[in-house]
């Protein structure tokens, strides 16, 4: 068992929440009972995972995506009324932490996809804030853009979308989790031969095009699925309370 306040003071300064501006509040979003002794992670706090997480006897739901994002309605009606209702009314609190978990060295999600996927990080690049999110490095071997798109289809379990570039073989590549397509300029300037995201735009596919650099596009949730669950494990060890990471399936 832990307190809900030490629970939360320790993943605050763990995850160095003070250090993003972001879009959305880092941390407890919603308050439930003083104590923790079941954790549920997940990658959103749709009503579903909240049902799921009660079913659970969760005491508290960690989350990459939570509420009260910038410039949404801030009327507490319809699906924000439902999911603080079910929340509220059985004392289960949420946290939620946006950039600070995509950033994590070891536990973020950038990092833990390059777990997944096999990669070794050589470095970071891009700019969102000051902050250098993407990662880029070398592969153990060059691969063919075949090759690669089914080597994240079978650790990922999505077949990625795949704009062609200019490079024969892939040697070089950069990865940024979730809606992170705007890097692939940033990726193409850092000399990548491909690079991964979770997302596609339109211009995306004239970006690639244009600067001959492979883009693949694994899908938001598929490729941000490992650092709430990476997070909930360690605090799990850190406070021995259980944990348990409870996957929604999302195609996009």
């Amino acid at each position: 068992m832990v307190t809900l306040k030490a629970l939360v003071e320790y993943t605050d300064s763990l995850l160095a929440v003070e250090n993003f501006s972001d879009y959305c509040p880092n941390g407890l979003q919603v308050e439930g009972r003083p104590e923790v002794h079941c954790l549920v992670s997940g990658v959103t706090a749709s009503l579903e995972l909240v049902e799921a997480a009660i079913a659970a006897e969760a005491d508290a739901i960690l989350v990459h995506h939570g509420y009260f994002w910038k410039g949404e309605d801030e009327c507490v009606t319809g699906m924000k009324r439902q999911r603080l209702q079910r929340l509220l009314g059985t004392g289960t609190s949420l946290l939620a932490y946006h950039l600070p978990l995509d950033a994590h060295p070891q536990l973020g999600n950038n990092a833990q996809l390059a777990r997944v996927l096999g990669f070794k990080r050589s470095g970071c690049f891009g700019n969102d804030g000051g902050l250098q999110l993407a990662q880029f490095g070398e592969l153990s071997q060059p691969l063919d853009a075949p090759t690669l798109a089914r080597h994240i289809e079978t650790q990922l379990g999505r077949a990625p979308l795949h704009i062609t570039g200019r490079a024969a073989m892939i040697e070089t590549v950069g990865w940024c989790t979730g809606a992170a397509q705007s890097y692939i300029e940033a990726a193409a300037e850092q000399g990548l031969d491909a690079f991964i995201s979770g997302e596609i735009s339109e211009q995306t596919v004239h970006v690639a095009r244009e600067c001959g650099i492979h883009y693949f596009a694994a899908g938001h949730h598929a490729t941000e699925r490992y650092g709430a669950s990476a997070l909930g494990e360690h605090l799990s060890g850190h406070f021995d309370i259980s944990h348990q990471f409870i996957d929604i399936a999302n195609p996009v």
